[in-house]
């Protein structure tokens, strides 16, 4: 896929986050973005077949970002879609408990483009066959 075709979700209750991440997002080529405020709303825009790539914050009402993810695996359709998630806690339980889920990659709040380019990358390099 062309990365300028990539569409990402973005997962955050904090409308000011989901923005910053949607900035960044277009300033490294990537201008296909869509939001949800909660897991809830994420996970049905994700059943309705709209996303490549989902971007999500932890802690977060109705749904939290461990919670979406662990749906997500369990779901033939979506199992595969690449999933970070960010925190602003860098708790060792946290990383475990996202690595236990599924998660794709682990990012700590506040981060820069470079370490967000840097995740993504490291997310496309596993996902490419070998």
């Amino acid at each position: 896929m062309i990365k300028q075709d990539m569409r990402f979700l973005i997962v955050d209750d904090f409308s000011t986050m989901r923005r910053i991440v949607r900035n960044l997002l277009k300033e490294m080529g990537y201008g296909n973005a869509d939001e949800a405020e909660d897991g809830v709303t994420a996970l049905a825009k994700l059943r309705g077949g709209s996303s490549d790539f989902v971007i999500s914050d932890v802690n977060m009402p109705n749904m939290n970002g461990f919670d979406l993810l662990r749906e997500i695996r369990k779901d033939p359709d979506l199992q595969a879609l690449p999933f970070l998630l960010v925190t602003a806690e860098a708790k060792k339980q946290d990383i475990v408990t996202a690595a236990q889920s599924g998660a794709s990659g682990y990012i700590v709040k506040p981060f820069t483009k470079v370490t967000l380019e840097e995740k993504l990358q490291k997310i496309f390099t596993k996902m490419q066959p070998a």
